[in-house]
């Protein structure tokens, strides 16, 4: 009969087999990432950011990371686009910052089944376009079975060089998360777990350039996308006071899921 081994990690269906547990491996992909940020209303933003955090500052980024050469899926490649905000962790001695993340589209399942199970990144389907390229400018959007939600511009200044280049890879390099990984009960409210999760990852940049971003939200009915029309309703009413910043940045993304930790 199947047994479950003590040295080794499993995701479902676990009885087919997992893999030995290391601390060592990274994952590891090249990425292009293009990010808005913009400030918004703090009561607004702070009625989606659980009681257990504090928000560092009302601010929103919309990041795409368009990622290729996937070492963990044989060279693969997929798109994501993440929607999250500055936070603090207080209920531990040594305060944690890093990134709330709000919701995270993904076009494809692998990544989806980790980060949720694993990690408790908030990770939900969507079909996302590869970056449209007629430089300077560029655009993505987001669609579910054919419903557009979400479109992105940038219209790209000049590179960044020399110490503002320095000075850009040190500001982009943390991507840490910290996760909140809820697993409802069965046959009743509540939650079986309910726990907050810090993920270590970051981007080594090779290049990069400020310019001008925009997002544009198309809120869907029902109809159109029945599980997460919510979703998509509530982040289109943050409203945008300013765009702070964008950029349009290339290099390598470590995801250090071995040393994620849960928080308590």
């Amino acid at each position: 009969m199947f047994r479950l081994r003590d040295d080794t990690t499993y995701m479902m269906p676990a009885h087919f087999g997992g893999d030995p547990y290391t601390t060592t491996y990274k994952a590891q992909q090249k990425a292009t990432m293009l990010a808005v940020t913009f400030e918004t209303d703090r009561a607004a933003l702070e009625a989606y950011i659980p009681e257990e955090l504090e928000l560092l500052a009302p601010k929103v980024k919309v990041a795409l990371h368009q990622l290729t050469e996937i070492n963990w899926l044989a060279g693969a490649h997929y798109n994501l686009v993440a929607v999250t905000t500055p936070v603090r962790f207080t209920e531990t001695k040594a305060h944690i910052d890093a990134a709330y993340p709000l919701v995270i589209w993904e076009n494809r399942t692998a990544p989806i089944l980790t980060g949720r199970e694993q990690t408790g990144v908030p990770k939900i389907f969507a079909d996302i376009e590869d970056l449209h390229v007629f430089f300077p400018h560029y655009a993505t959007s987001l669609s579910y079975e054919g419903n557009t939600f979400l479109r992105m511009t940038f219209e790209a200044g000049d590179p960044v060089t020399g110490k503002d280049l320095e000075q850009a890879k040190r500001d982009l390099r943390s991507l840490d998360l910290i996760g909140w990984r809820y697993i409802p009960k069965v046959g009743s409210p509540g939650a079986d777990l309910s726990q907050f999760i810090h993920f270590p990852q970051w981007m080594e940049v090779e290049k990069a350039c400020y310019g001008t971003g925009t997002i544009q939200w198309t809120e869907l009915s029902v109809m159109q996308n029945p599980r997460q029309h919510h979703i998509i309703k509530a982040l289109a009413a943050l409203p945008v006071k300013n765009v702070a910043h964008s950029v349009l940045a290339e290099g390598d993304v470590f995801l250090d899921a071995p040393h994620a930790r849960i928080l308590a």
